[in-house]
């Protein structure tokens, strides 16, 4: 049995939401004569509905662009390294190419090391985001992101890549200041008088 409280409760609720309907303003199209000229802004929708007849997702990249993203980590260092197992063989960090960014064969023996261990310098396109650190600290970065990629993309190479050493993350890093001190370590020079 319903409550007569019930009841006048659901009664009130109805009259409020038929004074809420009445008093909201109509809101029209606003009617636009055909001789004048309009610049059609496609929605959102249409947009995407574009991109997918292309084949492209949302970010404009392939869809059918596989990869296996991982990130690596030196010092402050971060680097996130996809290997796209399709499309033309480039290695890209932040937008430009490889050997722009780190000038010098050092690093590039550092950052290839993984990729020579396992013979496949020439089977991936290689897109990398790194921020942070040094020039150095970025390098073995992206030597480690690039390390953890490979391993997602085969299983079997792990046991190769850690026996490198490449698949640890080195744990090296600045130790904090301490108070009273100069540095984390190093105290104030002693003075006799």
């Amino acid at each position: 049995m319903a409550n007569t409280k019930d009841i006048e409760k659901k009664e009130v609720v109805a009259d409020n939401a038929a004074v809420a309907k009445k008093t909201r303003p109509a809101i029209k199209k606003a009617e636009v004569p055909e001789t004048e000229a309009v610049l059609a802004v496609p929605s959102a929708e249409e947009v995407s509905v574009a991109i997918a007849g292309e084949g492209l997702d949302a970010a404009g990249r392939k869809k059918s662009d596989k990869y296996y993203e991982a990130i690596g980590r030196r010092k402050t260092a971060i680097a996130r390294v996809r290997l796209y197992t399709r499309g033309d063989k480039v290695f890209l960090v932040n937008d430009a190419p490889f050997d722009a960014y780190f000038k010098g064969t050092e690093f590039k023996n550092i950052i290839e090391a993984p990729l020579v261990k396992m013979n496949c310098t020439d089977r991936f396109r290689i897109t990398a985001r790194v921020m942070g650190g040094g020039v150095v600290g970025q390098a073995e970065a992206l030597r480690h992101g690039i390390t953890r990629a490979l391993v997602l993309f085969n299983a079997d190479f792990k046991k190769r890549l850690k026996k490198s050493g490449y698949l640890t993350r080195d744990p090296r890093m600045k130790e904090r200041k301490k108070p009273g001190l100069k540095k984390a370590r190093r105290a104030p020079q002693w003075a006799k008088r």
